[in-house]
């Protein structure tokens, strides 16, 4: 036997539990949506504040007036954080910018060659180069342009040069002084020559004559130096000793040389062979000069 009034009462409880959880449910529900819509509503206007700092006038003034934002309430000001640490970088790289081009002019001003007041600037180096070549006469004319070494020193000096814009040759701030180069300003200069040697066996010559140009002979170049010293300074010196066969018609042998050095003004350079007797003043083969590198 159930007691009187017992199902009802189950039921009863029952559908009270139910609703409860279904209300709690609802509750739950209700209370998520709200939150997330407030926190979406924060997240965007949170947002659009911090985009507000970085954008108007706002930002110009907030950097320039940095030190005294620093010094306010920061936490009345929602944008503080974003403008402090965007004014420091931005100090920063000015900075940083600023000292790399005061080191860049301080590098410049420590390569300029310095002058006193009053001193005017040295003037550009003026262009400095010549070239001079061979005469297109033959041995026939050797003797005028070959003569004994001045003052002291080893060979005879080549006195006549091609110096004229015929062919290749040239002088550009250059003068040429009884076959030296007279140099014009103090400098480094490349100075180079190179000498044609040539035997050739000529019917009308005395044997004894081609017997000893037939002899072994030392083929050497010289270049000097003039100065206000009494005697010559040598510079480059070139050689080869050369035996030429007795059936030989003829034999062929160039000297180059070159180097740098450095000059002053009215120096004088010039070039002096070993033996003059077998020198070919080709203007393709014979030639001298000297430029100007610093």
């Amino acid at each position: 036997m159930l007691p009187a009034g017992g199902p009802s009462s189950a039921l009863t409880c029952g559908a009270v539990l139910v609703a409860a959880v279904l209300l709690q449910s609802v509750c739950v529900a209700v209370t998520f949506l709200y939150f997330t819509s407030e926190l979406r509503q924060l997240q965007d206007s949170y947002s659009k504040s911090g985009i507000a700092c970085l954008t108007g006038e706002e930002i110009g003034n907030s950097i320039q007036n940095l030190d005294l934002v620093e010094s306010e309430d920061r936490e009345a000001d929602p944008c503080w954080q974003v403008k402090w640490h965007l004014g420091k970088l931005i100090k920063k790289m000015m900075s940083r910018s600023y000292e790399e081009n005061i080191s860049a002019i301080n590098v410049e001003k420590t390569l300029t060659l310095p002058h006193t007041e009053g001193q005017t600037p040295r003037a550009p180096t003026r262009r400095i180069a010549a070239h001079l070549t061979g005469s297109s006469s033959r041995r026939s004319a050797l003797s005028s342009r070959i003569n004994p070494l001045p003052r002291r020193g080893v060979g005879h000096k080549i006195n006549n040069w091609e110096s004229s814009r015929k062919g290749h040759s040239f002088l550009y701030n250059v003068e040429l002084r009884n076959g030296e180069l007279v140099i014009p300003q103090t400098g480094f200069y490349y100075i180079y020559s190179q000498i044609y040697f040539r035997f050739r066996e000529n019917e009308n010559e005395d044997s004894d004559l081609l017997g000893q140009i037939r002899n072994p002979k030392q083929l050497v170049q010289y270049v000097y130096k003039l100065t206000n010293y009494p005697e010559p300074i040598l510079l480059m010196k070139s050689a080869r000793t050369s035996c030429w066969s007795k059936k030989a018609e003829y034999g062929l042998y160039s000297i180059y040389q070159g180097g740098v050095f450095q000059l002053k003004r009215e120096d004088r350079i010039f070039v002096s062979v070993s033996n003059s007797d077998i020198v070919d003043m080709d203007k393709e083969a014979s030639f001298f000069g000297a430029f100007m590198v610093g």
